[in-house]
């Protein structure tokens, strides 16, 4: 796969921007696109304040820093980001409308041969592909926050990926220094699957007093060499986005799944985590 020479990420938020960085990183030419020229300068200015601290910290020579950063051009024009483009990687919100109308645009402006990945963690890679007139080359690519220090992808098959998109995903993310495995499309797939299922059992033990938050925390970091527990994850994403999560897994794959009475009471009450001050534990 030594054709893939040019990506184009659409996207320059938390995610789009790491993967951008990801891509200028392992060689690639990099075209970070976004609807505004506010998110692309923050999303460009991100970027270089990572390649910089990995300077200081030693990890890039200053050299090589500015032969990555060369690497990148940024802006808000979808034809220039997808002219001649060997690889899209689709970095939008979490909303299915808002990619639908990015997939679009990719089919009208990037090349037939460009393999095309979206990163998402809960939203239907089938459903993308088949907006296209060749859903054989759409692939998932769920990264995982902060991209510059996670080293998992998690590569998704839908229905119709070929074993070509599949070998180029596999490469592109070889290229950028990641770990993957490869998963056929299912809701939640792997990691947010078994996230959530978790984090809704340690709600479950909340509310019948099996143990304190702190406690159930302390438990599952201790004794199952877990980095955070399940409660201080959850604060760090927000409980309105494990819910909504939850609810999409209930409703896709049944009862087990169902979220737990605290964690909506919770969400009701406004307590949505770190980023309002307040969750399972105030700040």
């Amino acid at each position: 796969m030594t054709h893939i020479r040019r990506i184009a990420v659409l996207g320059a938020g938390t995610m789009g921007h790491g993967i951008a960085h990801a891509a200028m990183t392992g060689g690639f030419e990099t075209f970070m696109y976004d609807v505004s020229d506010e998110a692309v300068a923050r999303g460009s200015a991100t970027i270089e304040q990572i390649v910089r601290k990995g300077v200081e910290l030693g990890k890039v020579g200053a050299t090589d820093a500015d032969a990555i950063l060369a690497r990148l051009t940024a802006g808000t024009r979808l034809d220039e980001a997808l002219r001649d483009v060997d690889f899209v990687i689709e970095a939008a919100p979490e909303q299915i409308d808002v990619k639908l109308a990015l997939f679009a645009g990719i089919e009208r402006l990037a090349p037939a041969s460009a393999v095309i990945a979206s990163n998402t963690s809960a939203l239907s890679i089938t459903e993308l592909a088949g907006s296209l007139a060749d859903p054989s080359r759409v692939a998932g690519m769920h990264f995982f926050n902060p991209v510059h220090k996670m080293k998992l992808i998690e590569i998704v098959q839908a229905l119709e990926s070929s074993a070509a998109t599949l070998d180029a995903v596999q490469e592109v993310s070889r290229r950028m220094g990641k770990e993957t495995v490869l998963v056929r499309e299912s809701p939640g797939f792997i990691t947010t699957r078994v996230n959530a299922s978790i984090g809704n059992e340690a709600f479950y033990m909340l509310m019948e007093g099996v143990a304190s938050a702190r406690d159930i925390d302390k438990a599952l970091k201790l004794g199952l060499n877990h980095p955070m527990g399940p409660f201080e994850l959850v604060d760090l994403v927000g409980l309105d986005t494990r819910l909504s999560i939850l609810e999409y897994l209930h409703r896709s794959l049944g009862e087990k799944y169902r979220p737990c009475p605290l964690l909506a009471q919770y969400v009701k009450a406004g307590r949505l985590g770190r980023k309002v001050g307040k969750g399972v534990y105030e700040y």
